[in-house]
Order: C-alpha cells, then structure tokens, then sequence
C-alpha cells in the first residue's frame, strides 16, 4: 500500500502564519521540538491509518530522513525551511514550515484519493480540525521561541 513519499506536486489546501519575535535559530530549534513534543505517542494512530512513516527516529532535529509519526523530513533548511512529508491509506501530504521576515508560515499541500479519501478529506479539512491544529502547533513554537 506504499506510496512514494517524493510526489511531484500535491494540490495546495492552505496556509497558516504567525508573527514570531526571534531569531530564525531560535524558532527553528523551538519548531524542531514542538513537533517532536506534539508527535510523541502518536505511533498508535499512525499504525491505524497505515501512515509511512509511522514511528519516530530516536532523535528529532530537522535533519533530513530523520522522521515523526506520520512525517519523514524532505527537505530541510536550518532556520528557513522544513518540509515534512508522509502518506496513509487516505492521504498523501506535505507540510512546510517556511520562517521568513520575522514570520512562521505552514503551507499544507494534500491528496485524498478515491471515495475514502474524500471522505478523510471531509472529516479533517471540512470540520476544520486540521486549521485547529495547525494554528495551535505556531502558537506553541511562537511561545517557545
């Protein structure tokens, strides 16, 4: 059920910002470990979608292959870029973090292929739970920067 984590292109569902008053090392590491924070645990769900990846390298930083339940790092630029990408049985999706101008941005690009992946797409996109999350995990990495 694999699919490759490297697609060309996703089709783009949104983007979330947040003014953070530091410096691009220091939202970077606080970045790094929000996800790392928020994702611990989460082993269980990503076995029940069927995510790949579904657990996490022993330590987190940023690096490139290193991996969160449900995301493997793509592409990573210390202190301005860090793509995260991963797939399930319903979704194929990347989610990048860009700091820039004294501003976080995360920028969601995702596939729901077939009738069950509309139908994911309608339980985490139409009700807004993943707006929620994404929102909540800036606000946390504004905090601890």
């Amino acid at each position: 059920m694999k699919r490759s984590l490297y697609m060309e292109r996703l089709p783009y569902i949104d983007e979330h910002a947040m003014r953070i008053g530091a410096p691009r090392d220091r939202v970077w590491i606080a970045l790094t470990e929000v996800l790392r924070r928020e994702t611990r645990g989460g082993d269980g769900l990503a076995r029940v979608l069927g995510c790949d990846p579904a657990h996490g390298t022993p330590r987190f930083d940023g690096t490139p292959g290193q991996t969160i339940p449900g995301f493997r790092v793509a592409e990573a630029e210390p202190g301005r870029r860090l793509a995260l990408r991963g797939c399930h049985r319903y979704s194929d999706y990347q989610l990048t973090f860009l700091l820039e101008d004294g501003r976080l941005r995360a920028q969601t690009h995702a596939a729901f292929p077939g009738v069950l992946g509309r139908l994911y797409r309608a339980a985490v996109i139409g009700t807004r739970g993943h707006r929620l999350v994404t929102r909540r995990l800036l606000r946390q990495v504004a905090r601890r920067a």
